[in-house]
């Protein structure tokens, strides 16, 4: 349970093993329940698209999710993949959820063994594709 009192479902926890092991999903979106007292799976999609992943979050409200992220290594070395961590907390997002995602990450973010790097977003442009690929390909783990 997290610091806010939330708990997470135990649905978020197989919705990422699966994203994890099998691969059978390329992103989970995660949000609170509408009474504020779990974190649930919002959406789980096959569709591998970065756009399609950034489209499935709010623009004015606040997601956890985590992203299958392939990239071109820079040495040739070809394809790689890590599992990134997002908390999306655009500023137009209601204070009072702002507030209870941002206390509520920790508790999530320790039940999911096997995030690689981990991205908090504001906006946009803070989420582009070519901002996390520099973050993951480095190495960096939180912004």
């Amino acid at each position: 349970m997290a610091r806010s009192g939330v708990a997470v479902a135990n649905e978020v926890q197989k919705a990422f093993e699966d994203l994890k092991l099998s691969r059978n999903s390329k992103f989970v979106v995660y949000k609170l329940n509408d009474n504020r007292t779990e974190i649930v799976v919002d959406q789980v999609s096959t569709d591998g698209d970065y756009e399609t992943f950034i489209s499935a979050l709010p623009e004015n409200d606040c997601r956890y999710a985590v992203y299958d992220f392939e990239y071109d290594t820079t040495s040739g070395e070809g394809k790689r993949s890590k599992i990134v961590f997002f908390s999306w907390s655009p500023d137009t997002a209601p204070v009072r959820s702002k507030m209870i995602y941002a206390s509520s990450r920790d508790g999530l973010r320790r039940s999911l063994n096997g995030i690689a790097s981990e991205i908090q977003g504001t906006d946009f442009s803070e989420i582009a594709y070519e901002s996390v690929l520099e973050r993951v390909s480095r190495g960096a783990g939180s912004h």
